[in-house]
């Protein structure tokens, strides 16, 4: 690329359409001018959107109004309003009035129903929100909205909390002569581990969806990429993963076959897969990502409940940690997942280099067991011997360096 030339957009600012802003409202206190409040705008006035949520009992205040207001808004979703700093979450009756006060102004200053509003937050849990600084920051937030590159960058810099990078995508498809683009952004490092972990999604794209389809969509995309990664097994307060089209590629998803359809879920997946394994991939103080491949298992119910007995055992990660392959206790995980194992039916291998073969021990093989765990990425696939289904997970090591990091904060 020429020096000159302008870097192009690689996320969001990529969807024609949609614009970003970011701005510093010092929401942590520090006076460091760190970026931390974000905004995505639609131009199109019928923009669809979709949201799925945490699972967690105890919901952040913009969570439960975000609830509310896919509820009532019959799924169009113009502007999301984001901040970083501060959960907003365990703020009782405050929390609930300036998570609507941060939804209304943007609505104002947009002129549009506050319903059309998402409000996301993402921090420290617990602390009230400083609504002096943050509020005077959303009208210019509203008049510095674009689609320059620069501008994304900053907008997903601003929704970081302990993460160390920015997380973006976009990926383009066809679909009968006419392109399509999704675009993404997301933050999380820490309190992964989703039915939605701290993290938020924000993805976007130029087809035309139904809210329904849509809603349909970022499920079962949501469920087999960020409902398939864990960092430390803990679950946010504040998990939100959004979805909003526009429709100006002229293509309609719902007028589509089913083939056509497919198109369109699969890029919207591999959207989504690709956000998750950069949350991974930037856990809190990790040194190593391991992709779990549970095969062979009764139903996919039991596959995960292995996968993630393996991926959250605190003595398989600090194995990985350490580069040791220590299969005895990855089978003990296994084994307390309660699936009905069988010994002599299982099968393990590191990146394709086997370990166990309907439970006979490969020993011979062990140095290589070793050079593959020592890898910053490798794969491990354990085969149940009991079915057909199968689930993939996103792991990691855990390290003495996260301890320090969460002692406190």
């Amino acid at each position: 690329m020429n020096p000159s030339t302008p870097p192009s957009a690689s996320g969001i600012a990529a969807v024609p359409g949609f614009r970003l802003a970011a701005s510093s409202a010092d929401v942590r206190g520090l006076r460091d001018h760190r970026l931390d409040m974000a905004l995505i705008v639609s131009d199109v006035p019928e923009t669809t959107g979709a949201a799925v949520f945490t699972q967690n009992d105890v919901k952040a205040a913009p969570v439960k109004l975000g609830l509310a207001s896919m509820e009532s808004n019959r799924g169009v979703l113009r502007a999301i309003l984001i901040n970083s700093g501060n959960a907003n979450a365990c703020t009782g009756l405050q929390g609930d009035q300036d998570a609507q006060a941060m939804a209304e102004a943007t609505a104002t200053s947009l002129g549009i129903p506050s319903n059309q509003v998402l409000v996301c937050s993402t921090g420290r849990i617990g602390r009230a929100l400083p609504m002096d600084r943050i509020m005077p920051k959303i009208p210019e937030l509203i008049q510095g909205v674009n689609d320059l590159p620069e501008t994304e960058e900053e907008a997903a810099q601003a929704i970081l909390t302990s993460d160390t990078r920015p997380k973006l995508v976009c990926l383009t498809g066809e679909i009968q002569g006419q392109t399509f683009t999704i675009g993404g952004m997301a933050k999380g490092a820490g309190m992964i581990q989703p039915d939605m972990a701290t993290m938020l999604a924000h993805l976007c794209s130029d087809v035309r969806l139904s809210p329904d389809l849509a809603l349909n969509y970022l499920r079962k995309a949501t469920a087999d990429t960020f409902n398939a990664i864990t960092v430390d097994g803990d679950m946010s307060t504040n998990d939100t993963v959004t979805l909003q089209t526009n429709g100006l590629s002229g293509i309609c998803i719902d007028d589509l076959d089913t083939k056509d359809q497919d198109t369109f879920f699969k890029l919207l997946e591999a959207t989504c897969w690709d956000l998750a394994r950069k949350i991974v991939g930037d856990g809190e103080k990790i040194s190593k990502v391991v992709e779990l491949q549970i095969t062979g298992a009764p139903d996919k119910t039991a596959a995960e409940a292995v996968a993630r007995c393996i991926g959250n055992s605190l003595l398989v990660k600090t194995s990985w940690y350490g580069s040791d392959p220590n299969w005895g206790r990855l089978l003990d995980a296994a084994g307390y997942a309660k699936v009905g194992l069988k010994e002599d039916s299982l099968s393990l291998a590191y990146n394709a280099i086997p370990v166990i073969e309907h439970g006979e021990v490969q020993a011979e093989r062990e140095s290589e067991w070793k050079a593959v765990v020592s890898l910053p990425e490798f794969s491990i696939t354990l085969d149940l011997g009991l079915g057909d289904a199968a689930f993939r997970l996103l792991t990691s090591d855990l390290t003495e360096a996260y301890v320090d990091f969460n002692k406190s904060e």
